[in-house]
């Protein structure tokens, strides 16, 4: 038995989510490219290779791991490329984005050898969290001005449009493209590719995939662009969970069961959008499962199970891949969960396990 904590990803689900989203790219036209900022578990990158165009990065080591783990097409972006990561970043990808005129203005000699592309800012989202929202109020996140961008034009040759955030609704989404082709038409047909971003929950159940893919041909088509999609989340939802184990029940007013994990560690994400964990469980026995660091508000949820729970039983914190082991992290030197790998044939693999070692080694 494998020792918890660890992040099991199962390779028969991520599989599911692929042929989803290699059905959407064979209707539509568009390529898609992982969005490694969301998940960079590189030991699935050979499955995952199969169905999608590449990858797109959003500094340069996820550039690197990009173009030397999973290989095929590699995007560049940054919110600021460095002077000392340009030429690096130039060696690695077939395309690079620069978040503003500046920047490319700046570095577009020293990336004369590649496709240039400009981050394009509509003014719109579907973000519920301001956090999150890159059409924010002083937003930095890419060129608003037409004129601005216009004037550039002939030194580009696409623009990355990133404005979704888990939009599982595509009536939203077809309204909200429709405004960018009015705003923003005269731009979009001088180019040659446009990147969509990610945040299109079109891997979700019910989700309308043959209209988002008739939606995208007619957008290619209307102003003779590649299109490209950089799924994160609809890649890997629903792929993975974080296993664990109660090391100790407690009642004080509520039962409270305390795992061997740590959610600002370990799913950090739930922390910042002061959201619940998700557990596949049901029953009269409710319990607040909690992490073990000292954080006071280190808990992943409310949850209800058959029997009463005790400690040595293990649980599963579900959908546990996105955004999580790309921000694992060592507070209070909790153990790092290891990265498990359920392949299509059942086998469980232990990819990489973590230790001292690894913790003292980062921090210097």
């Amino acid at each position: 038995m494998i020792q918890t904590p660890y992040y099991l990803i199962d390779e028969s689900a991520l599989q599911a989510n692929m042929e989803k989203i290699e059905r959407l790219c064979e209707l539509s036209g568009a390529k898609a490219l992982l969005a490694l900022k969301c998940f960079a578990t590189w030991p699935v990158f050979g499955l995952m290779s199969k169905y999608m165009a590449g990858t797109t990065s959003s500094s340069l080591y996820e550039l690197r791991l990009g173009r030397e783990k999973f290989g095929k097409e590699t995007h560049a972006y940054s919110v600021a490329w460095g002077e000392d990561e340009i030429d690096e970043a130039v060696g690695y990808a077939d395309k690079i984005i620069f978040n503003s005129i500046g920047q490319l203005e700046r570095f577009e000699d020293r990336a004369a050898g590649i496709e240039r592309g400009l981050r394009l800012n509509p003014g719109i989202s579907t973000s519920g969290f301001d956090l999150a929202d890159p059409a924010r109020k002083f937003s930095r996140l890419g060129e608003w001005d037409s004129e601005k961008i216009a004037a550039v034009l002939d030194r580009i040759s696409g623009f990355m449009i990133h404005y979704n955030c888990e939009n599982g609704d595509f009536d939203l989404f077809d309204r909200q493209l429709s405004d960018i082709e009015n705003r923003f038409g005269n731009l979009l047909g001088g180019v040659k590719w446009v990147s969509l971003g990610g945040g299109i929950h079109f891997t979700g159940e019910g989700y309308p995939l043959e209209k988002l893919a008739e939606r995208l041909r007619a957008f290619a088509d209307k102003f003779g662009v590649q299109v490209y999609l950089e799924p994160g989340e609809a890649s890997i939802t629903n792929t993975a969970s974080l296993e664990v184990t109660v090391l100790d029940i407690l009642d004080n007013g509520k039962k409270l069961a305390i795992v061997d994990s740590s959610v600002e560690a370990h799913m950090l994400d739930l922390l910042i959008y002061r959201i619940a964990g998700k557990m596949n469980t049901t029953g009269p026995h409710e319990y607040q499962i909690c992490g073990k660091s000292c954080l006071a508000g280190d808990i992943y949820g409310d949850f209800s199970f058959p029997e009463p729970l005790k400690v040595g039983d293990r649980l599963s914190i579900a959908d546990a891949a996105g955004y999580t082991m790309v921000k694992k992290n060592w507070f209070n030197g909790v153990k790092m969960p290891s990265i498990v790998v359920r392949e299509l044939d059942g086998t469980l693999r232990t990819a990489r396990e973590f230790g001292y070692a690894d913790y003292a080694s980062s921090l210097g």
